[in-house]
């Protein structure tokens, strides 16, 4: 959400933002919550006024009272409760307005970084740079489903039976190669000096509200039925929802979080959910990442969180690639976005595993969550991005480590972690 008083004193900055992004019909909204805002300005100061005049009258009489001055002493009565009456309708004007400019602040498109390029959707995003080499073998490689599958590790119809599709059941080595990833994970990054948590998995509409916009939520977010409650879509809902209305301490920051939960996900308007697979699902586990920083941090920890992804990635013998979001692919509550994908030697092109995300000050202005400096008190920047979400990156990892014969190389980081095994067949 962007600070008022910039998109009072900025509006046509913000316009050519929201063209940018593609988002045209959300022109008149600008002109429209300046007009508001000018009403909510001219409301209150009325209402300063006339609480000024109020106590000034209110003083004079009991001076009329003293003085026996009792007709002097009914008028300022009845003008003190005509002003009361119009301090009351004010209150409600107020509130109105200020309800009316929040929603409409709420769904205008924070202002994007410099160097997003620009584009309609993400078509149009941008390689950036690929790590490690990408290799087609000279035998096929199975589907996803069919590698599992035959190394008995997968049921897919039970799961249809109990939940409905975009759900599953796994089994063996590959549950335990899927647990394995996550903890490995986990170390990966306390190792990187963040402090690993595990959060609540459901949160309050509150929090919802300044984590994500309005289309994000209805698109991903499960509701608890009867109660204030949604089920987190990832971790960074509540890692981030930690900080509402908090106020933090510069020598405190950056606060560097790294957070593992299962994830919820309705995947409305998404490109379907698969019938057989575990591309895209209801349900799935996930590490994540979450930074509260410095306004002028941010871009530096943008940068190390992307790269953790990719040393991630390749530790584990997958290649990858990072893919710049262009201006139409970018959430509106994002100033930069990249996504890191890995390659798929079934499909020979890659696919993505992770998004690496600077909010800017949105989430910190939705949430007030504020840092005090020496200077005076300022918004956080909040950032995050995903180490691993499996099981979909256990398509990325079965693919690259398939051997010939079906069984599956444990790259030797994994070991550990696997009860010491080389490969699972």
């Amino acid at each position: 959400m962007l600070d008022i008083k910039f998109l009072r004193t900025d509006p046509d900055i913000v316009k050519e933002n929201i063209k940018k992004k593609f988002q045209d019909e959300k022109l008149p909204l600008v002109d429209e919550v300046i007009e508001l805002d000018k009403e909510f300005r001219e409301a209150k100061t009325r209402a300063e006024f006339l609480r000024s005049q109020r106590n000034k009258i209110s003083k004079q009489i009991g001076f009329f009272m003293a003085q026996g001055q009792k007709d002097e002493a009914e008028n300022a009565k009845a003008e003190v409760a005509s002003m009361a009456k119009e301090l009351e309708d004010l209150s409600v004007k107020e509130t109105e307005l200020e309800e009316k400019i929040r929603k409409i602040m709420l769904v205008i498109p924070n202002i994007i970084d410099p160097s997003v390029p620009v584009g309609k959707d993400d078509s149009e995003n941008v390689e950036i740079e690929r790590f490690g080499e990408p290799v087609v073998p000279d035998f096929e490689i199975p589907y996803h489903v069919d590698i599992m599958e035959k190394l008995n590790g997968i049921e897919l119809d039970p799961a249809r039976d109990t939940s409905g599709n975009g759900f599953y059941y796994l089994k063996g080595d590959i549950a335990r190669l899927h647990s394995a990833c996550l903890s490995y994970a986990r170390d990966f990054m306390i190792d990187r000096g963040f402090t690993y948590y595990i959060p609540p998995y459901m949160i309050r509409s509150s929090v919802v509200d300044g984590v994500m916009s309005f289309a994000e939520m209805e698109n991903m977010m499960y509701k608890i039925e009867g109660e204030d409650l949604y089920l987190i879509g990832t971790s960074e809902h509540s890692m981030i929802g930690k900080f509402i209305d908090t106020m933090i301490d510069e020598k405190d920051l950056p606060q560097t979080l790294t957070s593992y939960s299962p994830c919820f996900r309705k995947e409305v308007g998404a490109h379907g959910i698969e019938e057989r697979g575990v591309y895209r699902i209801h349900q799935f586990e996930k590490q994540e990442m979450i930074v509260v920083c410095r306004p002028e941090e941010s871009p530096m920890w943008y940068d190390k969180l992307w790269q953790n992804t990719v040393d991630y990635f390749r530790s584990l013998d997958i290649p990858v690639r990072t893919l710049e979001c262009c201006s139409g692919d970018l959430a509106d509550l994002k100033v930069k976005s990249c996504d890191v994908e890995a390659w798929s030697p079934r499909q020979k092109k890659y696919f993505e595993v992770g998004s690496c995300s600077n909010l800017g000050d949105a989430q910190a202005r939705r949430l007030k969550i504020r840092i005090k400096g020496e200077n005076g008190n300022y918004l956080a920047h909040t950032l995050n991005n995903t180490c691993v979400a499996p099981p979909r990156m256990l398509i990325a990892f079965l693919e690259n480590n398939l051997n010939e014969d079906g069984s599956v190389r444990i790259p030797e980081a994994l070991r550990p972690y696997m009860g010491g095994k080389d490969k699972i067949g």
